[in-house]
């Protein structure tokens, strides 16, 4: 699986922090970062359907 770096408002990631660990929705940061950017990509893929912009070929 690739790595990548990306930079993170403080503020975000104490919230991120907030959901990770044993009390939390995540096991860890990664899978954390992954869900929502699932999530995401998901909601974005609905609004191109809405609005007529997926292509047939997805």
């Amino acid at each position: 699986m690739p790595k990548i770096s990306v930079e993170v408002p403080e503020e975000l990631l104490t919230d991120l922090d907030a959901h990770v660990g044993e009390d939390g929705k995540f096991v860890n940061r990664s899978e954390a970062i992954r869900a929502s950017i699932r999530k995401t990509l998901d909601l974005l893929d609905e609004i191109d359907e809405r609005q007529g912009r997926l292509d047939d070929e997805q």
